[in-house]
């Protein structure tokens, strides 16, 4: 049974999101006696008190995670962080720079490829919208199937969106702004990820996520050093899986990978 001087686990929801992706997690590891804590992060979370948000640059990200990890050391307790989508990202870039600070990573719906099969084949032109001052006129406007395979609860999502910035799902619209600076973490993870020496991972990721295909998880394999990763497959659900119908399978395989101290030998079921 975890103890008051057990690891503290983070919890990094997805980009200009709230908490609330990951309650299903919480719930779970706080059932199980485990410490748990979300992260808001300023110009990264979804600030319900703006009427339109605003994003700092990556970097900023990384710096507020990597800060809330010193302090939780200097209490002398070790950290997890468990990140999913965009915080999956997020995870990963604070664990490039301060890797021996982090025990363990635990990383669900990884987008570092954004390939999944609901991006337009136009997806090739986003640079243009990101990166010149095209962007100030557009605008990324979440719409079906919301990262969400079961039918109920993607009508809830767009129901709740409806009269609602933001819903269990993310917020309705993501800005030019937090679009590029994610385009920007993942190709500096990318680019560095396979020279570092990274901790002990766990892989969530769906089969069939319509935003960022298992070449994700490829990539992870070929690219994590020490063969430290451990992956899990998904059946039955979509980009969103903390809240779609793989949940249960999600925080269990949480529960397990947090629970043991050696791994099995790495097998690619991909």
């Amino acid at each position: 049974m975890p103890t008051s001087q057990s690891p503290v686990n983070l919890l990094l929801h997805g980009l200009c999101s709230t908490p609330d992706e990951l309650l299903s997690v919480y719930a779970a590891l706080t059932r199980e006696g485990h410490l748990v804590k979300h992260l808001v992060i300023p110009g990264y979370s979804f600030d319900a008190s703006m009427d339109q948000q605003e994003a700092s640059v990556f970097e900023c990200w990384i710096d507020f995670v990597c800060k809330e990890i010193k302090d939780i050391k200097a209490q002398g307790q070790e950290v997890n962080l468990i990140g999913l989508s965009a915080g999956a990202t997020v995870a990963l870039g604070a664990a490039l720079k301060v890797p021996q600070s982090i025990d363990r990573l635990i990383l669900l719906s990884t987008p570092l490829i954004v390939d999944g099969w609901s991006i337009p084949f136009i997806h090739f032109l986003l640079p243009v919208a990101l990166y010149t001052p095209l962007g100030g006129l557009w605008k990324y406007k979440e719409k079906t199937p919301f990262g969400v395979k079961n039918v109920r609860i993607r009508d809830w999502i767009e129901r709740e969106l409806s009269h609602r910035r933001v819903s269990q799902a993310g917020a309705s619209v993501l800005e030019v702004a937090h679009l590029r600076e994610h385009d920007r973490l993942r190709r500096y993870v990318m680019k560095h990820l396979a020279k570092a020496d990274l901790p002990r991972a766990l892989v969530i990721h769906a089969r069939e996520d319509e935003v960022a295909s298992l070449s994700n998880v490829r990539w992870l394999e070929k690219n994590w050093q020490l063969g430290q990763i451990q992956v899990v497959l998904l059946d039955n659900s979509y980009h969103m899986i903390t809240i779609d119908n793989d949940r249960e399978q999600v925080c269990e395989a949480i529960l397990d990978f947090l629970s043991v101290e050696s791994f099995p030998a790495r097998v690619s079921t991909i």
